[in-house]
């Protein structure tokens, strides 16, 4: 059994604190957990929603449209939310907060606020009623709470978090006597606990794994927490994460921090990006790694500034001026995000170039659960040349021409040698040049060398679903949870599978393997993509000339559901 959770109200009604904490409670109770948020720019007023699908029978990775407890914060939700309802479906509301009561047997009135009264506990802890109330209503028993309260309070006491449990508690008892409007129940799959993590967090994480010792950036939604992550693993890992005064001057930080020895990295959304774009180029010419989180929301400008989309991919393929080698990594789930990080990290300064993690507010805020994630494939490897190793060397020149494209990246200071770099076209030891010969050959350096080689560092996309399949659904990204479950469901009744590329920048080599005549030989493909101009689809017919039959874009702010994308699918395939 399944069921989707959608907790509505206004911004500083709590409403986070209370989705957190229900799905942190049951991933450790061992259940499969997935949440999203839809939240507003505003911080307290206007309609958020935290929604949290959790399983009994497995992984979960998407969210569903339809939702079978509807906790109502205030009477604005019950409006907007009430047709979601499933057949069965509950709405738990406090007549009282909301100032309406509501008849029918979907409805349950349940006195939140006159609980916390009777027990004389802080008004603010009227959402601890509430989720007592969730807990029963899905036949959990309030066991282990008091370890979930002191993950979130530890801070504020053992009495706030007595206090909290006793609220809890008193919203799990008040519906055990009282008839309820519908019957759910959930059996614990698992007596072990299951991990619960985001995608910025497992960025955040992957950094730290990579070796990443410098964090430079503008907070800007929705990458901040990507920053907030770091900063908590600071002291331990000894990091420098560091809030500069606009994106111009993170990523001039963090080149400044590559360029003095240590991997570095910076974060922004698309907004900040187009202002690193000089920074961009600047690391390109210097040939200076550094790492890129790009979380895309919409945009143009300031746009939908807590929203998704999928945007910025063409932007980050092509942004900076001149023509220069880059990776972009789009991870699809939060395990990927930390393996993608690490190699964004080991690829960045193996070849001494910029290397962009492309994500979205979507999967930098949707938690999702694993039993484990287990240790990326790349080990950790220091390309620098660093002072014994730079010390016994007779001469050095910082771009010294190679067969591959990639010179020794030495350490400044760390001995007699001179470590010369120059935004200006230069010569071997880094000196400004004016001459044609030496641009042409800085240029093949540069570009057509290291991207011979980057290429075959690139993992195809994967594929999931049927071998022989007729019907391809292909995506990157934050889609790679949807797709999936749509394969799922749709699997037995077409011979389907999905395609989804998460190393999508070089486009990965079809030897490795040959998605392009996957696509080719299909009945039918789809490219399903969180924009209004179908940017991977493009991106795909320029690099490859295949065409996709049907693209399915949704750039409205909202990430796809499950159940909504299943009905534009099969539109599609009863035409066929």
């Amino acid at each position: 059994m399944e069921y989707t959770i959608r907790i509505g109200g206004e911004a500083g009604q709590g409403l986070q604190y209370t989705g957190a904490f229900l799905a942190k409670h049951l991933s450790r109770s061992g259940f499969f957990v997935f949440s999203h948020q839809d939240y507003m720019s505003r911080i307290r007023g206007g309609h958020n929603f935290y929604q949290i699908r959790v399983s009994e029978d497995g992984p979960v990775c998407a969210s569903r449209d339809k939702v079978d407890i509807l906790l109502a914060l205030d009477q604005l939700t019950v409006g907007i939310h009430l047709d979601t309802l499933c057949g069965g479906g509950i709405v738990l509301y406090d007549a009282r907060m909301i100032g309406r009561e509501f008849s029918g047997p979907q409805f349950s009135n349940i006195p939140f606020t006159g609980i916390i009264e009777e027990l004389k506990l802080n008004k603010i802890m009227v959402n601890s009623v509430a989720v007592g109330a969730v807990l029963n209503l899905l036949g959990i028993e309030p066991h282990g709470l008091t370890d979930t309260l002191r993950f979130f309070m530890k801070k504020k006491g053992e009495d706030v978090i007595n206090s909290n449990l006793s609220a809890i508690q008193a919203g799990f008892d008040y519906l055990q006597k009282e008839p309820k409007a519908g019957s759910l129940s959930l059996q614990r799959p698992t007596e072990k606990k299951l991990m619960l993590i985001n995608g910025n967090q497992a960025i955040g994480l992957g950094a730290v794994a990579g070796g990443c010792k410098f964090y430079s950036a503008y907070p800007m939604t929705p990458s901040t927490s990507i920053m907030i992550t770091l900063a908590g693993k600071a002291r331990e890992h000894n990091i420098v994460v560091e809030q500069a005064e606009d994106e111009i001057s993170a990523i001039n930080m963090a080149l400044g921090a590559s360029f003095g020895g240590v991997r570095a990295m910076t974060g922004t959304s698309g907004g900040g990006f187009a202002l690193m774009t000089e920074g961009l180029s600047l690391a390109a010419i210097t040939e200076t790694p550094i790492v890129i989180a790009e979380v895309q929301r919409p945009g143009p400008a300031t746009g939908l500034p807590t929203r998704t989309e999928q945007g910025d991919l063409l932007f980050v393929l092509y942004g900076g001026h001149g023509e220069f080698p880059r990776v972009v990594f789009a991870p699809g789930t939060p395990e990927q995000a930390y393996h993608l990080t690490q190699k964004a990290f080991s690829l960045a300064e193996k070849y001494q170039i910029p290397a962009i993690i492309l994500s979205d507010q979507y999967l930098a805020d949707s938690e999702w659960t694993f039993p484990e994630i287990a240790p990326g494939p790349v080990p950790y490897e220091d390309f620098r040349l660093r002072r014994e190793a730079l010390e016994q060397m007779a001469t050095y020149s910082r771009y010294f021409l190679t067969e591959n494209g990639i010179s020794k990246l030495a350490v400044p200071g760390e001995s007699v040698h001179l470590v010369v770099a120059d935004s200006d076209e230069h010569d071997e030891e880094g000196h400004m040049i004016e001459d044609a010969e030496t641009r042409i050959k800085m240029v093949e350096k540069r570009l057509h060398k290291k991207m011979a080689l980057l290429k075959n560092e690139i993992s195809p996309p994967s594929y999931y679903g049927d071998p022989q399949a007729q019907i391809i659904l292909a995506g990157f990204g934050s889609t790679y949870g949807l797709l999936k479950e749509a394969v799922d469901i749709l699997a037995s009744h077409h011979p389907i599978g999905m395609l989804h590329f998460s190393e999508v920048y070089p486009l990965p080599l079809p030897e490795k393997f040959n998605y392009i005549e996957l696509l080719g030989k299909a009945r039918f493909t789809v490219c399903i993509e969180n924009n209004a101009t179908g940017q991977l689809a493009r991106y795909i017919r320029s690099e490859t000339g295949l065409n996709f039959h049907a693209r399915i874009n949704k750039y409205d702010g909202r990430p796809f559901g499950l159940d909504s994308l299943l009905g534009e699918i099969n539109d599609h395939l009863r035409r066929l």
